[in-house]
């Protein structure tokens, strides 16, 4: 897998990774990492491995790392500005996000318009104002989250009931927050998904 080094544009200092298939991509998925005060960040295994199963299949995945910690908000800008850019590359867009990376996924695909969404344990809710769950009545795009039933991190419930009753996909894995062990069966399940609905 070739990853090259971006710097994405805008006022906070964001830097990403490209991984990039052989041959021309027509699609990316933009992967938004978790909670960057708890360590999360463009290396994050989940991130990785969805990156891995994306780029055997011909769709290219920017990673990113988020710029100073705003609150969610700064956070949100970071995922509009990596969206912004790919879309200026590519055809069709994806978005990924892992825990707090699955609101801010949700919040900033919902505001860029993207093509396709895949959430991991997504986070519900970041602040009283970016609110995941209020936004889902605005994708009009196909959606799939998978959760951990043993999860008692994030706060996915109330987002994973609204995509029910709005008939978005989801699946439930009996698993942690961290899927650890499994984070490459996650990785496919939500890669599939994204290939089916970019390629």
């Amino acid at each position: 897998m070739e990853s090259n080094k971006v710097v994405l544009p805008g006022v906070r200092d964001v830097r990403a990774a490209i991984d990039l298939p052989d041959g021309r991509a027509d699609a990316v998925t933009v992967a938004c990492p978790p909670h960057p005060q708890f360590g999360g960040n463009r290396s994050d295994n989940r991130l990785v491995a969805l990156g891995e199963h994306l780029v055997e299949r011909g769709v290219a995945c920017l990673r990113f790392d988020y710029g100073d910690w705003d609150e969610g908000y700064g956070e949100r800008e970071d995922a509009r500005n990596a969206l912004r850019w790919s879309s200026e590359r590519y055809d069709r867009i994806g978005v990924f996000g892992f825990s707090f990376g699955g609101g801010i996924a949700t919040l900033a695909g919902a505001d860029e318009g993207a093509d396709t969404f895949a959430l991991l344990a997504p986070a519900s809710r970041l602040t009283e104002e970016l609110d995941a769950v209020a936004v889902l009545d605005e994708v009009d795009a196909p959606l799939k989250i998978v959760y951990g039933t043993r999860d008692d991190t994030a706060n996915w419930e109330p987002l994973v009931e609204r995509a029910e009753e709005l008939g978005f996909e989801t699946e439930a894995f009996s698993a942690d927050h961290f899927f650890v062990g499994q984070e490459r069966k996650v990785a496919a399940r939500l890669g599939e998904f994204l290939v089916e609905h970019l390629g």
